[in-house]
């Protein structure tokens, strides 16, 4: 990022770029997510991705990997959905097995 950039950012904190190998499929799944979600760019979603998996380590690699195959499952019509009430009653026997 060019000194231009930073000073057009206004009062934040300095942006830093990086360089970042994808493959084509797996930025086509970004690049969908991104507009899905209503984020106003590629650059904004991964910065909040980012985040998130920093300031909320708790949610494994493996959880994420979970989560990934919930969600394809459902887009392939392979799994049934469930209620907020049901997801909840699931986390709440997760948390009382000790996991």
């Amino acid at each position: 990022m060019s000194d231009a950039d930073s000073e057009a950012a206004g009062d934040g904190p300095e942006m830093v770029q990086i360089n970042l190998r994808l493959s084509q499929a797996f930025l086509e799944d970004i690049d969908s997510t991104w507009q899905e979600q209503g984020f106003n760019s590629r650059s904004e979603f991964l910065r909040y991705a980012a985040r998130d998996a920093v300031k909320h380590p708790e949610f494994s690699r493996e959880g994420w990997k979970q989560i990934a195959a919930s969600e394809h499952d459902l887009r392939t019509r392979d799994a049934e959905l469930v209620s907020r009430e049901e997801v909840v009653e699931m986390m709440d026997r997760h948390e009382d097995d000790g996991q």
